[in-house]
């Protein structure tokens, strides 16, 4: 298999400006969704170093099932946990009672998510080989 860790670690970073500008721009649910690809793509990239197939969209999960020797410490498992809880509702106006994603987010709920990715990155990137 032909690894393709630095595309995804590239799309990552790609992913995580992508956030950064969206929460300058006040667009706070476009800032969450995106930070939690950055933060899925960056684990995906580290699997396909260690040559592992890896599938799903949790950030969480992915990190707990890394091996032994490269588990993150809990502080990003918890960041990880509260990016997977963007996946969905920050996209879908019906998984709200209500209104649509942009009327439930705010700029503390997207300042944490670029936060929880960036650290999630600077933990991934150099272990990507």
């Amino acid at each position: 298999m032909v690894s393709r860790a630095r595309d995804w670690l590239r799309q990552s970073l790609r992913d995580y400006e992508h956030a950064r500008r969206s929460l300058e721009m006040g667009d706070y649910e476009w800032a969450c969704f995106a930070s939690h690809q950055a933060a899925e793509k960056a684990v995906k990239a580290l699997y396909q170093s260690l040559g592992i197939e890896v599938w799903g969209h949790s950030v969480s999960r992915l990190l707990e099932n890394l091996p032994e020797d490269f588990k993150p410490p809990i502080e990003l498992l918890d960041g990880a946990k509260e990016l997977d809880r963007h996946y969905i509702p920050s996209r879908y106006p019906n998984f709200h009672p209500e209104g649509a994603p942009l009327d439930y987010y705010t700029r503390a709920d997207a300042e944490r998510a670029v936060k929880y990715s960036g650290e999630i990155i600077g933990f991934i990137r150099n272990k990507v080989v």
